[in-house]
């Protein structure tokens, strides 16, 4: 299996994009009412964390990089 960079930016933004899609299947399978902008900022929010975590992970290996001998 070929191994690739792990990248917590993508995890994130994957993980809260899956939590907007569970709550709006819960909606539509009739376990809660969900009212249509709800989701607004659990989407938002978890793309700018997921921006500022790859931001940070970017930063840190490039660092790691230079130091490198």
């Amino acid at each position: 299996m070929p191994h690739h960079e792990f990248r917590p930016g993508r995890l994130i933004a994957g993980l809260f994009l899956i939590l907007a899609a569970v709550i709006y299947a819960g909606d539509a399978g009739g376990l809660w009412d969900t009212p249509w902008f709800a989701v607004i900022p659990v989407v938002t929010g978890g793309l700018c964390l997921a921006g500022a975590v790859g931001t940070v992970t970017g930063l840190v290996r490039r660092r790691r990089g230079r130091a490198a001998p």
